[in-house]
């Protein structure tokens, strides 16, 4: 029964020509790439203010005043993040999200140096999550150049089904 060869259960979703499960995976993503700069932004500030070591770590990147910096980032991770989750203007947020992790990942290097685990102050994580987006992104400029060729593909950020 689970294993039925005609697959009751599921319909088959056609993306860029590859029939894929049902789930909604891209959508997961997505919403996941926005939540995951929530944590980031929050992080930039303590006790109602700016977060000191977050203030010191911008100075030594080389990113003067380092205050505005800090802001612009942690502006960028909300906004970011708040449309990606909400699925509002994709292309641009997921292209916005990776843009600020390639500038967590330039203040990595600047300060630290090459490193490459996370758990060693590297840039594991930040490429991980940029790759993810920039992947987002390119999945909703792919639809829209679809939808513009007169495919059945739709921008909105939604599968179609076969």
């Amino acid at each position: 029964f689970f294993f039925s060869s005609r697959r009751r259960h599921t319909r088959l979703l056609t993306v860029t020509g590859v029939q894929t499960c049902a789930l909604p995976i891209y959508n997961l993503l997505r919403i996941i790439c926005g939540a995951f700069m929530f944590p980031h932004m929050v992080g930039k500030f303590v006790a109602g203010g700016l977060n000191p070591g977050t203030v010191a770590f911008f100075a030594k990147a080389g990113f003067l005043p380092p205050e505005a910096w800090l802001l612009m980032a942690a502006a960028a991770e909300g906004a970011t993040g708040i449309a990606l989750v909400l699925g509002l203007c994709t292309r641009w947020a997921a292209l916005g999200a990776a843009g600020v992790m390639a500038f967590a990942v330039y203040a990595l290097q600047v300060v630290k140096g090459f490193g490459w685990t996370w758990n060693t102050g590297g840039y594991e994580y930040p490429v991980f999550w940029g790759l993810a987006a920039l992947a987002v992104a390119l999945t909703e400029f792919r639809r829209l150049a679809d939808a513009r060729a007169g495919s059945a593909a739709q921008p909105t950020g939604r599968l179609r089904t076969a």
